[in-house]
Parts: structure tokens; C-alpha cells; sequence
């Protein structure tokens, strides 16, 4: 099952990532809970109606987090898909919400919107005659025929595309599906959502570093463990690349590894989902915890930063 499953990247403060990405974007948060590595920090995720995969953009705000700076290794943006008819309406509201919105360009044939939150995050507004319809988020201003239908996909800054492109295309899934310049484009066969990879060719440029404004990690998806195993070994066997242990990150199992171009890539497991420990109807209401942190709630909850208004 090829395609992303999530991008997750470094935020500021955590009031402000949520007010940018549910009121401006009006994804749905699909769960707050906490970096299971560092539970004093939130990881919020964001998506559809359902928080499918392929839909999913998560942040881990850190307040006094300084600027990331983009280059080799690095994700340079990361694109939503919005239906060919929302293009007008989606200028509209980023310009009126005040956010500065590059001229409008074209890329391998679908108009896009360019422009970054408030972090300084590289995102873009990719318009397409067949967006995903299953189950996009609605507000009292974004209704279903303009809403974002899920990640298009996100453009890797690389020195040499050839090796990234044979992960992609040997161990994860994805075709090569065209050229555009110095940018290689993959996309994963059948995949509606979360199903394009831009691997740009950049040389010799500088090597970029994590911080706020910036993406941690890609993930990609695997249906279950089983196909998450194959990947492993075959990522082995390829290239002799190795992938951290298996992490249960409660809505998913994940293993990581850098990819030779530099970006941190993770594989994530479809199951068992967003619903284990909060209905369908109620998912991002809750302070949600991983079973070895609920002993620790009552200090944990005290110490993130508030989420209310």
C-alpha cells in the first residue's frame, strides 16, 4: 500500500498552530496528545473527518524552538490537495486571514497556491480536477465543495536525486511519474490521498537544519506489520540501509531510518487507527496519553501550554 501516511514538522507555539491549521486551513485536529519521546511537548495531528492516512499533517510545537533553516536533506514544502473550483475561494481566505500568498504557478500541469503559516512552514495549495471526496473536514466557512482533501505530497531538497528515487521507487512503492526541470516527480499507483513525492536535484547547496518552520520526517504507509516487515527487509537488502526497532506510537507502529538523500523517513502501520481510545465523532476533544504516561497525567496536562482561547 504505497502513498504517505503523515508529514510532521516543527511548529512555535502550540495556541497558534492550532488556530493556523483548524480556523485558517480547517483541517480537523484528529488528536492531541504528546510526543511519546518527549511527553512535556505536544503532538497535535491534523486531517480529514476520519484522520485517514494520506490526510494527515502533525506538529510538535515548540515555543521557543529557533528558525529550522531549508536545505540539503530536507523537506522544502508540502502541499495540500483542494478541488480545481476552490482555487478562487482559497485566495479569497489566505489573503483575507492575511497570509502571504505567492503568484500562483503551475507544476506538472495543476495550479498552486504557495505560501507559509505562521512559522515560516512551506505549503502550497495544489487545485485538481478529481481530489479525494470521501471525507473532508467542514467548518461554518469551508464547506465540502472547498475543503482540503488530504496531502498531495511534499518536495524533498536533495544533492543527487538517483539514490532517493530508487528508495522510493524499489522499497516504497512509488513510480516515477514524470520530469519537470531539476524536479523528479513519484506517485504512488492508486493512491487518492498522500500520493506524490518531488525529489528536486539541487547540488551542492547547503545542508539544511531542523527547527521551527520545518519538517521532521516524512511517513509512508504500510497496511499492517507484515507489510511494514517486507519493507524493512527489502530496504536492508537494497541498500543496506537499516530502520530503527519498531516504536508503538498507539495509533500506528512506526520505524524510521534517513534516506540517502538526508530526510528522516518513517514507515507507519494504517492500523490500528485514531479511533483505539476515542470515538469517531469525539477524536481531538481529549488529552489523550500512551498507558505508561497516565500515571504521570496530572503533572503532564499541567506543564503543555494551553490549547484554549
Amino acid at each position: 500500500m504505497a502513498g504517505l501516511h503523515h508529514v510532521t514538522a516543527i511548529a512555535g507555539g502550540a495556541r497558534g498552530n492550532l488556530d493556523f491549521y483548524t480556523g485558517v486551513l480547517g483541517l480537523r485536529l484528529v488528536k492531541r496528545t504528546v510526543n511519546f519521546d518527549d511527553p512535556g511537548t505536544w503532538h497535535l495531528y491534523f486531517g480529514d473527518a476520519a484522520g485517514a492516512p494520506g490526510t494527515l499533517f502533525t506538529t510538535f510545537p515548540w515555543a521557543n524552538a529557533r528558525p529550522g533553516r531549508l536545505g540539503v536533506g530536507e523537506v522544502q514544502e508540502t502541499a495540500f490537495l483542494i478541488p480545481e473550483a476552490a482555487f478562487g475561494f482559497w485566495t479569497h481566505r489566505l489573503l483575507a486571514a492575511g497570509v502571504a500568498i505567492e503568484d500562483p504557478t503551475v507544476l506538472f500541469g495543476a495550479r498552486r497556491l504557495a505560501f507559509r503559516d505562521p512559522d515560516g512552514m512551506r505549503l502550497a495549495l495544489v487545485a485538481t480536477l478529481d481530489a479525494p471526496t470521501a471525507a473532508p473536514w467542514t467548518t461554518d466557512a469551508i464547506g465540502a465543495d472547498v475543503a482540503i482533501r488530504g496531502l498531495q505530497g511534499v518536495t524533498l531538497l536533495v544533492a543527487d536525486a538517483g539514490p532517493t528515487v530508487a528508495v522510493l521507487s524499489e522499497v516504497l512503492g512509488f513510480e516515477v511519474s514524470g520530469t519537470d526541470g531539476s524536479v523528479t516527480r513519484l506517485a504512488a499507483p492508486g493512491a487518492a490521498a498522500g500520493a506524490v513525492v518531488d525529489v528536486r536535484a539541487v547540488g551542492g547547496f547547503p545542508r539544511g537544519a531542523l527547527g521551527k518552520g520545518s519538517v521532521h520526517h516524512v511517513a509512508f504507509r504500510a497496511a499492517d506489520d507484515a507489510e511494514q516487515t517486507a519493507l524493512v527487509e527489502r530496504l536492508r537488502d537494497r541498500f543496506g540501509i537499516e530502520t530503527t526497532e519498531q516504536k508503538d506510537r498507539a495509533y500506528f507502529r512506526s520505524v524510521y531510518f534517513r534516506e540517502p538523500g538526508g530526510v528522516i523517513f518513517e514507515i507507519a502501520t494504517d492500523t490500528p487507527g485514531f479511533a483505539v481510545d476515542e470515538a469517531p465523532d469525539a477524536l481531538g476533544t481529549a488529552l489523550r496519553l500512551p498507558a505508561r504516561y497516565e500515571a504521570q497525567r496530572d503533572r503532564i496536562s499541567a506543564a503543555l501550554p494551553s490549547l484554549d482561547g
